[in-house]
């Protein structure tokens, strides 16, 4: 089976195709992690999004049962340079070339996954059409030239009605954009009783449950275009403590008055290092986010900046200069390797102080 990845300025990338037959058109981006690629492939914010995997073998622990963000992938399609057929691990109950088919997501291989991510990295994440269905260029040029690429999947990436994780701990109601099962599984080991609530949710209707903290949740798209969510958010500042990651992070400045501008090419992968002001440490952090808040807009609407981004300075982390707030931008849950960023969910604690 042929693979095409057909990008928006005509260049094409032509190789082997896996997964399922079908052609999907959506955002191409990169992700440098060299592990994870079933959570990537099922975390929400990749929603719409056609990824790159820049460590040239994929695949080689197979799909077990329990390396899960959401119930399904949610990314469009998979490019790797290279992807094991046969892997090694005894949690394997299937080929990550199997998995993907059942999802009904089709992915390319033997291609030169290099020169895609520096020509995202030079010119910047590109609409691309993904197919294993032996399109013409012709036809691929033309699907891509009609598609308009979606800016709101986080109205639909999350919970479809509300749900609760039960706990005896700290109340915690979460405003759902996209989240990730890692999140939720670390407010549960911290004791929490989990109240999910989905998009378009209000404040009243989240306050009416008394909750002893809010958590704003990742989730794809562009945070500006989450109206519903910026609102709500708006008539919970003051009421209770809140906590926001990645999206969450974004749409809170948002909700304050601050400013958000999509990014060149992106976060994404586990390595990126994150300076932290207020312990003077930098910490390692996974990352994925192709958005990121204005500086000077959140001072100006009187958040202070705690984070860092050690390889190009943008912001990390906010906090409210009187209000038990504050957000990060990368995902403390995750730990590439170190725990680093475990401590935050131990803050929200003690801010809820329940």
């Amino acid at each position: 089976m042929e693979g095409l990845l057909y990008l928006e300025d005509g260049t094409a990338f032509i190789g082997k195709g896996f997964g399922k037959c079908a052609t999907k058109v959506g955002e191409l981006v990169f992700n440098t992690s060299m592990t994870g690629y079933q959570k990537i492939l099922t975390d929400p914010s990749y929603k719409g999004q056609i990824i790159n995997m820049t460590y040239p073998l994929i695949g080689n622990y197979g799909i077990n049962e329990t390396d899960y963000e959401s119930t399904g992938i949610h990314a469009f399609g998979l490019v790797a340079r290279e992807i094991a057929f046969k892997p090694s691990n005894n949690k394997s109950v299937m080929t990550l070339a199997e998995w993907v088919e059942i999802q009904g997501i089709p992915g390319i291989r033997s291609v030169d996954t290099r020169m895609i991510t520096k020509k995202i990295r030079d010119e910047g994440t590109i609409k691309s059409v993904i197919s294993t269905e032996g399109i013409s260029l012709k036809e691929a040029e033309t699907l891509c030239g009609e598609a308009v690429l979606r800016q709101d999947w986080m109205k639909e990436a999350g919970a479809g009605a509300p749900r609760q994780i039960p706990g005896d701990g700290c109340k915690v109601a979460v405003l759902d954009f996209g989240i990730k099962t890692s999140i939720l599984r670390a407010l549960a080991a911290k004791g929490c009783a989990v109240h999910i609530f989905p998009y378009g949710t209000t404040a009243e209707e989240i306050l009416a449950i008394r909750p002893d903290g809010v958590f704003l949740s990742n989730g794809p798209g562009d945070p500006a275009a989450a109206e519903a969510g910026i609102q709500t958010t708006r008539g919970l500042i003051g009421k209770t403590p809140i906590f926001g990651i990645c999206m969450g992070h974004q749409v809170l400045a948002l909700a304050f008055g601050g400013r958000t501008y999509k990014m060149k090419y992106g976060h994404r992968g586990g390595n990126h290092g994150v300076y932290d002001a207020g312990t003077d440490r930098a910490s390692i952090t996974s990352q994925n986010h192709g958005f990121a808040v204005e500086e000077q807009s959140a001072v100006a609407a009187g958040l202070t900046v705690t984070h860092k981004n050690l390889n190009d300075g943008t912001v990390e982390g906010l906090r409210h200069e009187s209000l038990p707030i504050f957000s990060v931008q990368f995902h403390p849950e995750a730990s590439p390797g170190p725990n680093d960023s475990a401590y935050l969910f131990d803050r929200f604690l003690t801010l809820m102080n329940c």
